[in-house]
């Protein structure tokens, strides 16, 4: 994938391969006879499709890090570095933009992804422009202008809250709905490992658990909390940090590569085929690391909060990187790979030039301010 030296980590624009990186990321896919066989059935469509994803989660962080160096908008809070903990789940799921998926969301699966999850939006079939749109406060972005954390129900994309752990009782709710109602259909969603420290959402974890709802949960573990480093908030047992948690709660679970997308989305397949059964929630965990500030404002913060030698380590696990890696020693050609990503360039680049459009032409009035705000008492 070409590399922008202005808007990625410096680690990813430096990137070559590494022999035993990527031994060792092939390796992880055959250490688990389930998941390779989840892995072996996706056809070659399938496997691209992932590229696919991942790619459009990078370019789309790259033009929101561009429009906040214009000046277009203030902040944004990327995914960088974390795209695979994403992409990976969701192509588990039943998506609107699935190759022959449904229309809409109709019977579909659900996601609740907090706000650096954005690529859930728009792999489940939001249009990169409405992220966009979103972040610009357009009149006819996806919340109207009103807030940055951005949904859409018709394709099962549950705006996220900033109380991050609020969104697992949320996603438990829907769940239990689905099995209320005799349905088949999967709720998911993320949590920091900052957020598992909120009392709501052990609470939330603890119901889903009993009441054997068809929920998964991701603990997103990127080694920090806004600002606080894992060891500063988080007592790891034997330094297995969250891998035990599952089994405290009584639920299916396991620990995946979050930053090689073949394995967060087998282990994701298997904690979907439960759910679809009937057999109750997974909580699973994604190690990971966050390669850039909480939000765009911060990346110095960043930089001294951990080691240089800590961003050169994580920095050799470039998600993207590695699935080229992976792509091309199962023959699939760069020239492939250069194609797919001259596409979703040119997706994002008209996504970008709509949402400009919007920020000039469709911004909200005055009296929409108040819409939704009261009951008028009208069915």
């Amino acid at each position: 994938m070409q590399r922008y030296a202005a808007f990625e980590p410096r680690e990813y624009v430096g990137w070559s391969r590494n022999e035993d990186t990527v031994r060792a990321s092939r390796a992880t896919l055959e250490a688990d006879p389930a998941r390779t066989a989840a892995i072996r059935a996706l056809p070659r469509e399938r496997l691209l499709e992932l590229y696919r994803g991942l790619v459009r989660n990078r370019l789309t962080d790259i033009a929101l890090t561009r429009l906040v160096r214009q000046g277009v908008i203030s902040k944004a809070w990327l995914g960088t570095g974390e795209e695979a903990t994403t992409i990976g789940p969701v192509h588990a799921l039943r998506r609107a933009r699935a190759p022959g998926g449904p229309a809409g969301n109709a019977g579909g699966d659900v996601v609740g992804p907090m706000i650096r999850n954005a690529g859930a939006c728009h792999e489940m079939g939001m249009p990169v422009a409405d992220i966009l749109r979103a972040y610009m406060a357009t009149g006819d972005g996806p919340n109207g202008g009103r807030d940055g954390h951005y949904g859409a129900l018709g394709t099962g994309v549950l705006p996220p809250i900033s109380h991050v752990g609020d969104i697992v009782p949320v996603i438990t709710g829907i769940a239990l709905s689905f099995r209320m109602r005799g349905l088949d259909s999967v709720a998911l969603t993320w949590i920091g490992d900052g957020s598992t420290k909120a009392g709501v959402a052990h609470e939330g974890l603890n119901f889903a658990a009993v009441q054997r709802v068809p929920a998964i949960f991701i603990i997103q573990n990127n080694q920090v909390a806004l600002g606080t480093r894992l060891e500063q908030h988080h007592l790891a047992a034997g330094g297995r940090n969250f891998a035990d948690w599952p089994r405290a709660y009584g639920m299916w679970g396991g620990v995946f590569d979050g930053n090689n997308v073949l394995d967060a989305y087998a282990l994701t397949s298997l904690a979907v085929e439960r759910c679809r059964r009937g057999d109750g929630p997974a909580l699973l965990v994604a190690e990971t690391f966050r390669m850039a500030g909480h939000a765009t404002h911060d990346e110095a913060e960043a930089r001294r909060t951990f080691a240089a030698e800590q961003f050169t380590e994580w920095g050799t696990r470039d998600p993207v990187a590695l699935y080229e890696e992976y792509l091309l020693g199962e023959d699939v050609s760069r020239e492939t790979l250069s194609g797919i990503e001259g596409e979703v360039r040119a997706e994002v680049e008209r996504a970008e030039e709509d949402a400009i459009a919007s920020r000039h032409a469709q911004m909200p009035g005055a009296e929409s301010a108040i819409a939704g705000v009261y009951a008028d008492g009208r069915e």
